[in-house]
Parts: C-alpha cells; structure tokens; sequence
C-alpha cells in the first residue's frame, strides 16, 4: 500500500500524514508550496507539487499511489467560487484522475449536514451543497470510496470516544482532527468501512469501542 494525500498540508490533511508516517505506511503527499510542506509534514514523506484545480498534472502527481486520501477544502474566504472550484470540481478532478491510474480505494473527508441545504454552513457560498455534490460523484465512480464526514473540527486532541454513525444521522457535536485522521486512515484497513457513509463526532460519555467495530455497526 501506497498512499496519496490531497490537502496534505492543511490542518487535517497534515494530521492524516503524520498518522501514516507513524503507522509506518508509505505516503505521498500532494503540495502546492515545497518549503511550506517541509516544514509542516515529517520527515521521509514524499513530495509532489500538485493542485486539484489543475487536473493535467494529476496523474502524473499520483503515480505508483495505490489508495488516496483527500483532506481538500475551500478556505474561507470572499470568492463565492472557491466551494465550487475547490470542493466539488476539485474532487471531481481527483477522482478522474484516480480512475485512470487504477486507484483501489479513496477515503474522502466531507462534513456534516451536507444534505441539509438550509444549514448556516451554506452561506458560506453553498459549501455543503458542493461538497455533497463530491460526495456523489465519488460514488458514481466506480472506485471503492469512504466518506466520512466529521463534525466541528478541533486543532486540539482530548480523550473522548470517537462516535460513528450512518449517513444523516447525526447533526452537530465536534471532533479533533486527530481522531478524523485515525478515522480516515483505518478506513484502509478495514473491508467495512468500504463503500460506506460515516458520520463522526466524539463524546465524552460515549463507549469506547474499536475503529473495525464502529465501521461493522453501520449499515
């Protein structure tokens, strides 16, 4: 197993990297700026300057990767174009080029709500709407997929259990990057988490239970 990552210097991109680099899984990771990644990302990680807006180069981007994380995402910001650009055409460019180098799995870092059109989020240029649109793209693909979708985002770690659940079942509740990271990258492993929609938060009251058991709990 080989992986790439898309969005590999962003706050949780950057968290997926260094899981994989501490499960010692070889890892390629797709940058826009050199020096920025080297000094964000650890040591002995590959590096390959890349963009999703720009689909010529992907392929060639990917290379001998076997499976891909994406951890893209617009950035907030006054281009009512950016969600559309970066969330729904970027990932369609991804997912293209995927295909055509045979990757065998991708695992997706969506959001919550993304099929309550009405959420705030969406004043934020329509974000949810387009990453949903992402979300069914990949499944249209042809490639194994997981989508897993986390609540509020925190920088900081904490002890609570993860919680996962099916596709629009939960609604709010947050989550630290590191523990999507751990999500997203036992996704590999595991034959259920396959072709499956997950939703996660963490709870400090909630039971504590092994990735592979919360991928098997849900439908």
């Amino acid at each position: 197993m080989k992986v790439f990552v898309a969005g590999a210097t962003g706050q949780t991109g950057r968290r997926i990297v260094q899981e994989l680099v501490r499960r010692e899984i070889p890892v390629r990771a797709m940058v826009r700026d050199l020096e920025k990644a080297r000094q964000i990302l650890p040591n002995g990680v590959e590096l390959v300057i890349g963009d999703v807006l720009k689909p010529s180069g992907l392929e060639e981007a990917i290379a001998d990767s076997t499976v891909l994380i994406s951890a893209t995402g617009a950035a907030p910001s006054f281009d009512p174009t950016g969600p559309y650009k970066v969330d729904f055409e970027g990932t369609k460019n991804l997912v293209n080029a995927a295909r055509e180098k045979g990757i065998q799995q991708i695992v997706m870092v969506s959001s919550l709500c993304t099929s309550q059109l009405f959420h705030p989020l969406n004043l934020f240029w329509l974000i949810l709407v387009w990453k949903k649109q992402a979300e069914e793209y990949l499944q249209r693909s042809g490639i194994d997929y997981t989508i897993v979708r986390p609540g509020g985002l925190k920088n900081e770690d904490n002890a609570d259990a993860i919680v996962l659940s099916g596709a629009d079942t939960l609604f709010d509740g947050s989550i630290p990057r590191s523990k999507v990271a751990q999500v997203c990258v036992e996704a590999l492993f595991q034959s259920e988490a396959k072709n499956k929609i997950v939703e996660i938060i963490a709870k400090p009251d909630a039971p504590v239970q092994s990735l592979e058991a919360l991928f098997a709990n849900v439908a």
